[in-house]
């Protein structure tokens, strides 16, 4: 007797099937001392009964191991594809928890306006860039929208005049989806409105990036993405009371890129391109 098994598992379940070849083989066995007879209609001989138990013996052992086997395939599948796939952590940890602990030591006044973001904003002296005393700098290099959402307590208690978020280009460096990006901001600024609803939380797009530019960080080389991320953020805030401040084409020349006369690497801003940011703040009457 030969049994073939064939398993195949997918998202949904599993499927077995079982073949097996020459099931009767055993009811044609020849024993040279016994004589030779045709049996009646309706009646077994030793030899058949004999393979009959053979073959009802294994069948189900057989049926049981590729049952396991498939199971345990399945449970296997089912475990990466629930997996995150994705890094949730910000790039430079230190100076993540450097910045967390120097804001625990200076916070925020009531009716502050709150610049709230990565690096691009870390680098703004945003009360000279503005001209309001008030002005705070939550921005830290290298974080991402978990990150924002993990020290959004801070923000929310201190009951700002005005919050400015520009956050994304890091996870998208760190290839987190673009939907997870749009549905994390829309998370921050939901909690904004809720727990602070005098506040008013302004948007900025994500910036574009020029991979042309000397120094540019190669694994940020991802404009498209920049681009459908950028799309699915105003898709995500479409009822959500927010400001959206086009930032992204503000910076952009005719092919998408970073205008290089406002970034030293491709990625963030020189000194003039924070005062063209500031600038356009005024213009739009945001600030």
């Amino acid at each position: 007797m030969s049994v073939l098994g064939q398993v195949s598992t997918s998202s949904f379940g599993f499927r077995l099937r079982v073949s097996n070849e020459n099931m009767l083989a055993g009811a044609n066995l020849k024993h040279s001392n016994a004589r030779p007879y045709n049996p009646k209609p309706g009646t077994q001989t030793r030899d058949s009964k004999l393979a009959t138990t053979k073959n009802t013996s294994t069948m189900p052992r057989t049926h049981l191991l590729l049952l396991i086997l498939a199971l345990t395939s399945h449970s296997a599948f089912c475990q990466v594809t629930n997996q995150r796939l994705f890094d949730t952590v910000p790039f430079m940890v230190d100076h993540y928890a450097r910045r967390v602990a120097r804001f625990e030591a200076e916070p925020i006044r009531g009716g502050s306006v709150v610049f709230l973001g990565n690096s691009i904003t870390e680098g703004g002296n945003w009360k000279k860039l503005t001209g309001d005393s008030t002005a705070v700098n939550r921005g830290i290099g290298g974080d991402i929208t978990f990150g924002v959402l993990k020290r959004l307590t801070e923000i929310v208690q201190a009951k700002p005049s005005k919050v400015f978020l520009l956050i994304g280009i890091n996870d998208i460096g760190k290839d987190i989806p673009d939907a997870v990006i749009a549905d994390n901001i829309r998370k921050i600024v939901e909690r904004l409105i809720r727990e602070s609803p005098a506040t008013l939380v302004y948007v900025q797009t994500i910036l574009p990036v020029n991979p042309s530019v000397k120094n540019f960080p190669q694994h940020y080389d991802k404009n498209e993405h920049i681009k459908n991320a950028n799309h699915l953020i105003r898709k995500a805030l479409q009822t959500v009371r927010v400001k959206i401040i086009d930032t992204h084409k503000l910076f952009s020349d005719k092919r998408g890129f970073l205008k290089t006369e406002f970034t030293f690497d491709g990625l963030h801003l020189n000194a003039a391109g924070y005062q063209l940011w500031a600038d356009h703040l005024r213009a739009t009457q945001s600030l």
